[in-house]
Formats: C-alpha cells, sequence, structure tokens
C-alpha cells in the first residue's frame, strides 16, 4: 500500500478521475474522489450508489471514471461491493487472481438512511472492502430532501424554516458510532480543507484487512446555499467550530487528529449557509442553542475517549 505523506508534494500526480463531468462548481465530491484513486495503488474496484457523484459522472455515453466502476441502487451499495468481494476472494483461492481493492461510494442517503442495513449486514459479515459516505447532510441528487445525517436546524425542502417549524428539529445521526459498534477496525472522518489528513486515512483504511469506513463532510453549495468559492473556507470552519470534529478509531483507539483547543464562535460557520440562515434570527435561538449544545456534547464526548478530557 501507499505510504503515508506529510506534504501536498507528495500525492501521486497520476489523474484516475477525469474532468468533464458535471458536478456543481464548488462541489466537495471530486476532491474526495481524486484522492481515493491517487491513495490506493494497484487493481481496485468502484462500486457507486445511485446520487450526485453517479448521475454526474456517467451520462452516457460518457463516464468520468478510468478505473472499473460498478452502479447500483440507492439502498445496495454495500451488498454489491460484499458481493464483488467474494467473489474476487474465490477467484483468488482458485485461480490465483489478485484481489483488487473494493471501495463503496455513497452519499448520506444511500448511508445513513436507504442503505443503512446493507451496510450493517457487509460490517457485520466482516467484507474486505472500504465504505466511503460523502456526506452533503440531505438527498441532494433528488432535491434537497432532509436525510438522517441533517443536522438540527438545517432548512430542507422537506424541513424548510418557517414560523412554526424551523428546520429539521432532530439530531444528527451517529454514523461512526454505528459502524464503530459493528467491530471495524478502523473509521475515519474526512475534511477536503486537509487533504493531507484525508489522503492518510484513506491509506490507512486500504491497508486493514475487513471493512473499514470512512465519512467524508462534502460541503454542498447548490444545497446548502453559499458562493462556490467558499467551499473550502466552509470546510475549515466546520473543523474550527468543532462541528466537524476530524477524528480516528483504530483496533479499539481513538485519535482526535486536529485538536480545536480555542474553538471559533459556531455562527461563524452558520452564517455562511443559507440553509442556517434563520437560526441567527432571535426568534430561533433556542434551536441554535441546541445545535450548540450538539456539537459540544459530541466534541466532549470524543475528547474523552481519546483520553484527552
Amino acid at each position: 500500500m501507499a505510504t503515508p505523506i506529510k506534504t501536498l508534494k507528495e500525492i501521486p500526480r497520476e489523474e484516475l478521475f477525469t474532468p468533464g463531468h458535471r458536478l456543481c462548481a464548488g462541489c466537495g465530491i471530486p476532491q474526495l474522489v481524486r484522492m481515493v484513486l491517487k491513495a490506493i495503488p494497484g487493481p481496485k474496484v468502484i462500486v457507486n450508489a445511485t446520487g450526485c457523484l453517479e448521475v454526474a459522472t456517467t451520462i452516457y455515453p460518457y463516464t468520468s471514471w478510468k478505473v472499473p466502476w460498478v452502479h447500483n441502487a440507492f439502498e445496495n451499495v454495500a451488498a454489491t461491493a460484499a458481493g464483488i468481494e467474494a467473489a474476487f476472494k474465490a477467484l483468488e483461492k482458485k485461480r490465483g487472481v489478485k484481489r483488487p481493492k473494493i471501495i463503496a461510494l455513497a452519499g448520506d442517503g444511500g448511508t445513513f438512511d436507504i442503505g443503512l442495513q446493507a451496510l450493517s449486514g457487509a460490517l457485520e459479515r466482516g467484507h474486505d472492502m472500504i465504505f466511503i459516505c460523502y456526506d452533503n447532510e440531505a438527498y441532494m441528487n433528488t432535491g434537497i430532501q432532509r436525510s438522517g445525517a441533517t443536522p438540527r436546524g438545517a432548512a430542507t425542502t422537506t424541513t424548510p424554516a418557517g414560523s412554526v417549524v424551523p428546520g429539521k428539529i432532530e439530531r444528527k445521526k451517529d454514523l461512526m458510532g454505528i459502524a464503530i459498534s459493528h467491530g471495524v477496525r478502523y473509521a475515519a472522518t474526512m475534511n477536503p480543507a486537509y487533504p493531507v489528513d484525508m489522503y492518510n486515512k484513506i491509506v490507512k483504511a486500504a491497508s486493514v484487512e475487513g471493512p473499514t469506513v470512512l465519512h467524508y463532510f462534502c460541503p454542498c453549495p447548490t444545497g446548502w446555499r453559499f458562493d462556490t468559492a467558499k467551499s473550502i473556507e466552509v470546510s475549515r470552519l466546520a473543523v474550527q467550530t468543532r462541528y466537524w470534529p476530524l477524528y480516528e478509531y483504530e483496533d479499539g483507539t481513538y485519535r482526535i487528529n486536529v485538536v480545536v483547543r480555542n474553538p471559533r464562535p459556531l455562527e461563524d460557520f452558520l452564517k455562511l449557509q443559507g440553509r442556517f440562515a434563520h437560526l441567527l434570527r432571535p426568534e430561533n435561538k433556542h434551536i441554535l442553542e441546541q445545535l450548540k449544545r450538539d456539537v459540544e456534547e459530541n466534541w466532549n464526548r470524543l475528547m474523552k475517549l481519546a483520553g484527552l478530557s
């Protein structure tokens, strides 16, 4: 497997994800895919759930993929990846065929909600695969509807902010906790504003035998309603405000990769995004305070798990 890096200059220059796709300007998905294909050398197979990535990169008769790629429905990407992994394992045993690395990619809708059953099954059975969720915190491909990944207070087309309901009222589902509870050896969060950290986590996930889970913060200018030039700024603020902690779990040990001792106010992250604009109004202060408690409770829990509190 590839070795960890310390600087961006060490990232391989080869591109296996071509330009010309139809992903939105400012979308965080291309950075993820390019990094995945660079960090994992040798043969690999991409299994891609229906979603923004799938529809924007394989518009018939074109494709942006230079590696074997399989499309499946929203709900069964983990099951498809597990089947491919099992088939190659049998071929390796019977014919000596070298096993490729199997990489499943899905959005939050295809991971937190529709695909959770298939993911749980694949993790429990212990298939040798990397599952990566690109989390833009709503069903962006089908109309910006709320998902289990949508944070408390966010406005979506199915949780519009109004005088009665100020956006989504439930808190975000803990995907990492669900994955870790299945006994996986490695799981980690990633963010495009920290590319070296992201590259090294992909390398580490690929080096582990068995299922691994990577959870990627995926800025979405369309659904979050911010200027396309501010994707990395929004992503960096997510870490600096503790909204999106960068951490990893490896063989029972938690590590926080970016320890934010003096966080920026959460409002600095929220005010750049139209989906949170209503939270900054006085009448919705109670929802803002609830969201802040969600963020701090999660951070304090991780600090305790990492032995830093």
